[in-house]
């Protein structure tokens, strides 16, 4: 039988889980690197996306679409659903909400990859981390929930286009441009850029040498967050070297730009795995595009919760 998850019932896994999903996986010997390719498709209205990925006696493909204007409309300008599968037998197993599925997966390779970085900050920085966060939509507001979840915040700063009426999730709520921004953004402990930009949204001198930035905004190869000034100075962790390259316009154009060399780009399965360390004496750059065996073992977990709710429901 395929159980139904609703976008409920995957976020019920939550971030603390969902990052040790991730963590967990990567130190058990999962290799970015053998995943399967994106599938991107130009569609008449915006971007088809097709993501498979199998690992752990499981597959999974998450369809997804991705369309700018429906925000004029009133509606999520991304929509996804995912499938996932047993290996052996290729059953279906599971059909996921994909808007929670990645709402909830994108900050737990964030969280996950730079996890002791950010508990460092946290215990240094007095009261707590301070966070600017530029962008206002879901993966803003579960990027500060998943950094809740693992250390202390003493302060969040929401940044965009226009500026608008506070979110709950933040202290306050600037304008980009505005005077007040660059104060905050050069005091913040971490820095997170979840915006659809198609150009830099931060000055990267203005960025603490020992700040943490994580950027999740962009999946395209001519589409940046950061600016070349920012991945020169910084320590630049990305899921795989090869996915970065192909994907990933703020490490694209900053090598083009001859401010990055890709040798010196450190996978995150490396440091979780001990096989790399971070400077501390310059800014760490955590930069995703999304992965498919990052659905996957966020979907796994999901899916093992709610059959163990159900199993234990039954059992009453």
């Amino acid at each position: 039988m395929t159980e139904l998850l609703d976008a409920e019932q995957v976020f019920a896994l939550g971030p603390v889980a969902a990052v040790r999903a991730v963590h967990d996986a990567l130190a058990a010997g999962l290799d970015p690197d053998d995943d399967m390719p994106r599938v991107v498709t130009a569609l008449a209205n915006g971007q088809g996306l097709l993501m498979p990925s199998e690992a752990g006696g499981w597959f999974g493909v998450k369809v997804a679409t991705v369309a700018p204007g429906n925000t004029d409309l009133g509606l999520n300008r991304v929509n996804a659903t995912y499938l996932l599968h047993g290996s052996r037998t290729l059953t279906p197993a599971a059909i996921l909400d994909g808007v929670a599925l990645t709402t909830l997966r994108t900050p737990a390779v964030s969280v996950a990859a730079c996890l002791g970085r950010l508990r460092e900050r946290a215990t240094s920085s007095a009261g707590g981390l301070r966070l600017v966060v530029f962008g206002a939509g879901p993966q803003a507001e579960w990027h500060v929930r998943t950094i809740r979840a693992h250390a202390r915040i003493a302060d969040v700063t929401a940044v965009t286009r226009r500026g608008s009426a506070a979110t709950p999730w933040a202290d306050r709520h600037l304008a980009a441009g505005g005077a007040a921004v660059a104060g905050r953004v050069r005091a913040a402990d971490v820095l997170v850029t979840a915006t659809s930009a198609r150009e830099p949204v931060l000055d990267g001198r203005l960025v603490r040498d020992t700040a943490l930035v994580l950027a999740v905004g962009s999946h395209e190869p001519s589409v940046r967050e950061l600016d070349g000034t920012l991945l020169e100075r910084a320590a630049v962790v990305v899921e795989s070297r090869a996915s970065a390259l192909r994907e990933a316009g703020d490490v694209v154009l900053a090598v083009a730009e001859g401010r990055l060399d890709p040798r010196a780009l450190v996978p995150m399965a490396d440091l979780l795995t001990s096989k790399a360390a971070l400077p501390g004496d310059r800014p760490t750059v955590v930069k995703t595009t999304g992965m498919g065996w990052e659905d996957l073992v966020v979907a796994v977990a999901a899916y093992r919760r709610a059959e163990a709710c159900r199993q234990g429901a039954r059992a009453e």
